[in-house]
């Protein structure tokens, strides 16, 4: 049974982008609780945090959620991952925080990284970084969780990026990717390792699902946190299977009636793409409210970003990171924010934090095509810099001349 044998539906562009920033916890204006339990269930809904290093304003997850929900303060996201447990660190596209009741379901990433990575870092590294696995597995045990300035002293030690790793920050990295070490915490935004049953609750570290209950839980919850997808959308959310499993998947869920085959609308000049989708979207669709006209900055790796030909099609916003972009050849800068007002991404702007001043500085902003900055939107845009400014902990905000574009 193939997709279009099942097309029931034609969703126009404006209720797919409706749907889609639905699920990620973008439609709705951006207060309410963010600690705790509340927090915990807007991260479960979302389904992911990405992490990152780069802090110009401040760190992507922190930013993804505070766009969501304007009380959050990191401290609160501390408390889940540090005390409660109820989220842990690991890789999806990327390294991410996740729920912890989702643990069961990365043993079977654990089981490939390691099959996958024995092979290629052997290739990359040698054979030296094995040689330093059980060494540092016995040093954590004994002396509790370390990180990359624990281990090695006697190596080379580099400030350059993976490439140049020694031997024990490789061996700490494919432990903690096989799943036998997990991040205790982070101090100044470095992992501290620990073992696995020390770190994970025990309700979800013994839970092993098979191969075939992890394939139902990842497209399930993919194609539930998308809306709508293709096959190949499915399989890159959380990046864990095969797409030959996803697309067996489809097709079963397919002739199970649990998925129907919608058409979704481009929003600029392009094809419709055929996309799986539950069989109730057409009520889930009626029973959406109107996007709030609320102007928010979005981090770069917002997980509703994060898929750019999927934003591309839904929203027409071309976005690519410029960070490894000769600062010549760079068309807005080193890291811009991506501006979303209701169900729309209307510009991008480059703000950063000033340290010495203190200052929230805003450099430029680029409405993208068509969009006119009228009074009431150019105040809507400047009451969400001074939030952001609160959120950043400065003390006042500076727009730099010609910031406008």
């Amino acid at each position: 049974m193939t997709m279009e044998a099942q097309l029931v539906l034609k969703v126009d562009n404006a209720a797919a982008r409706r749907l889609f920033l639905h699920k990620h916890a973008l439609l709705e204006t951006p207060t309410g609780p963010s600690k705790g339990e509340d927090l915990l269930n807007l991260i479960h809904r979302i389904g992911f945090v990405q992490v990152d290093s780069i802090n110009t304003v401040e760190r992507a997850h922190h930013m993804i959620l505070w766009s969501r929900r304007q009380s959050y303060r990191p401290k609160h996201l501390q408390k889940l991952l540090e005390s409660d447990r109820t989220l842990f660190e690991h890789w999806t596209h990327d390294a991410s925080i996740i729920p912890t009741e989702f643990f069961p379901y990365w043993h079977y990433r654990f089981q490939k990284s390691a099959e996958s990575l024995q092979s290629r870092w052997k290739v990359w590294r040698g054979a030296e970084y094995q040689e330093k696995l059980n060494l540092i597995l016995r040093h954590i045990e004994a002396n509790g969780p370390a990180g990359t300035s624990d281990v090695g002293k006697d190596e080379k030690r580099s400030k350059g990026g993976w490439w140049e790793w020694n031997p024990s920050k490789t061996a700490l990295e494919y432990l903690w990717r096989t799943g036998q070490i997990s991040v205790s915490r982070r101090e100044n935004f470095q992992k501290l390792y620990d073992l696995t049953e020390r770190v994970i609750p025990a309700a979800h570290l013994t839970a092993k699902p098979s191969h075939e209950e992890t394939i139902a839980w990842v497209c399930n919850s993919a194609i539930d946190r998308l809306g709508f997808a293709t096959p190949s959308e499915i399989a890159a959310y959380w990046d864990k299977l095969d797409l030959a499993d996803v697309k067996a998947w489809c097709e079963q869920a397919l002739r199970r009636q649990e998925l129907i085959t919608v058409e979704i609308q481009p929003a600029q000049d392009a094809k419709p793409k055929l996309c799986l989708a539950r069989p109730h979207i057409e009520d889930d669709l009626q029973s959406l409210d109107a996007p709030s006209q609320r102007i928010r900055i979005l981090s770069p790796f917002d997980p509703a970003l994060r898929d750019r030909k999927r934003a591309e099609f839904l929203f027409n916003f071309n976005y690519r990171i410029e960070i490894f972009v000769p600062e010549a050849k760079r068309q807005y800068g080193y890291y811009v924010f991506p501006v979303m007002e209701g169900d729309k991404l209307i510009g991008r702007i480059d703000i950063k934090r000033d340290k010495a001043s203190n200052a929230l500085a805003v450099r430029r902003f680029w409405p993208e095509p068509g969009i006119r900055m009228g009074k009431g939107r150019q105040q809507r845009l400047e009451a969400e810099l001074e939030r952001c400014t609160q959120f950043a902990g400065c003390s006042d905000l500076q727009f730099q001349p010609g910031w406008q574009g």
